[in-house]
Formats: C-alpha cells, structure tokens, sequence
C-alpha cells in the first residue's frame, strides 16, 4: 500500500500541472487519487456520464471521440502518457462531452472533482495551469474544425500525421516514425474521411516514398513533402 501511494506521489509530481505542488500538497493530493486499469477498447466513460472527475494517463493511450445518431466516429484527440483529460468536468461538474475509450493497455491516476476543488482554491497558479489546458483542447478544436472547413482531404490527412508527428515521433533512419498504432479507419474518423480514402491516399505516399508503413507503424520519410500537401488546399 506504501509503494502505491509513493508511485502517486512520483506520478503526480512528474506531471507539468502539479509539479510545483510541495511534498506535503502532493502526498495530500496522492492520497485522495484511486488507480484504474483498462484494457484495449474498453469504453472509460461516454458522453452524458456524469463528469465527476479528471484522468491522467500513467501508461496507454486514451482515445476522445463521439458519434453521429447514424454512428459515425469522429476522434477529437488521442491523448498520451502523462496527458489529461476529463478536465471540463472537473471544472464545472456538467456530464461528459465526449466518449473516451482506452486504446491499448491503458492505467489512469483519477482525481476526483469534490478532492481537487480544495485545492485550486488554494492554489491559484493550478487553475492557471488548467486553464493553459484548456485553451489548448480549444485550439486544437479549432484547428479540427478549420481543416474540415477549408482543407481537402489529403491536407487533412496530413495535417493530421503532423500532427501525430508533433505528439507521438520518434527520430528513426533520416524520418519520424509515429509511435501510435491506428487503424486506417481509425485513421480516417481522426481525419474525417472514410477508411477507403485513407488507404488510397496513404498507398499513394508509399509508392511516392514520402511515408513507410510497417506492421501498422507510420514513418514519415519526407516531411517537407508531407508539409507542403498539408498547407494545399486551403
């Protein structure tokens, strides 16, 4: 029991909204967290759930999206290991916006709404922090809604691996390979266009050589290349 309140207090203490909290504030706060696992696709929470708490992710990958009455998905946001999410509710404490849905082995540190008030409260620069959060879920919403407006699919789809490339690249053979595994329909729900689009387009990059495909793994190979189709179109 020791040992896992100590890996929350570690866990807590590396993310960048808490990090300057002290070792009392942290061990307070590491105290009122519960852990949860999830295995792959397992649906965390649904849009119209209650919203009583925010998430950070420990280790896996989180998928936000939500549906159309028909049962299109669209994806949001993929967040990563040490991201947030859940973060309007814990605000305001109105139901859930979105789906989120674990996409691999995914372990949460929770933190509950009515635990985490007192300390905003007391401490001002995490509401700043929070804040900084949240315009940044506003700004990416934006860019979402600005590719659909004003962007062809394939700057679309580009925009996106660039995306992708900006949150989950790793340097690998002259190129950045994309440390996410999607499907191409999950791909194509990111994007907003359908699966077959996304496999005409990305087998097109293949052959062109501006992307590798491996076992599911993207590599970007030519990103000025990749670049110049994400700012086409607009």
């Amino acid at each position: 029991m020791v040992r896992i309140a100590f890996d929350k207090e570690l866990v807590l203490a590396g993310h960048f909204l808490l990090q300057h909290l002290g070792r009392d504030e942290l061990r307070r706060l590491a105290a009122t967290t519960t852990l949860a696992h999830h295995p792959p696709r397992a649906l965390i929470f649904q849009k119209g759930d209650p919203g009583s708490s925010m998430m950070a992710v420990i280790r896996g990958k989180v998928k936000i999206c939500t549906q159309s009455v028909d049962g299109k998905e669209l994806v949001l946001n993929i967040i990563n290991r040490g991201g947030l999410f859940g973060e309007i509710a814990l605000l305001d404490g109105e139901p859930r916006t979105a789906n989120a849905v674990a996409l691999e082995e995914t372990d949460l540190l929770v933190l509950e709404r009515s635990r985490f008030q007192p300390f905003l409260s007391e401490r001002p620069d995490l509401a700043l922090r929070l804040i900084t959060v949240l315009c940044k879920r506003l700004r990416q919403t934006s860019e979402h809604l600005e590719d659909t407006m004003f962007f062809e699919a394939p700057s679309r789809l580009a925009r996106s691996l660039l995306r992708l490339a900006e949150a989950f690249g790793k340097p690998e053979g002259g190129g950045t390979r994309l440390d996410i595994k999607l499907s191409q329909q999950q791909l194509g729900n990111l994007v907003g266009v359908s699966r077959e689009s996304v496999n005409k387009q990305l087998g097109e990059w293949q052959r062109g050589g501006l992307i590798d495909i491996a076992g599911g793994i993207i590599t970007l190979r030519d990103r000025r290349a990749i670049e110049g189709i994400a700012s086409a179109n607009a």
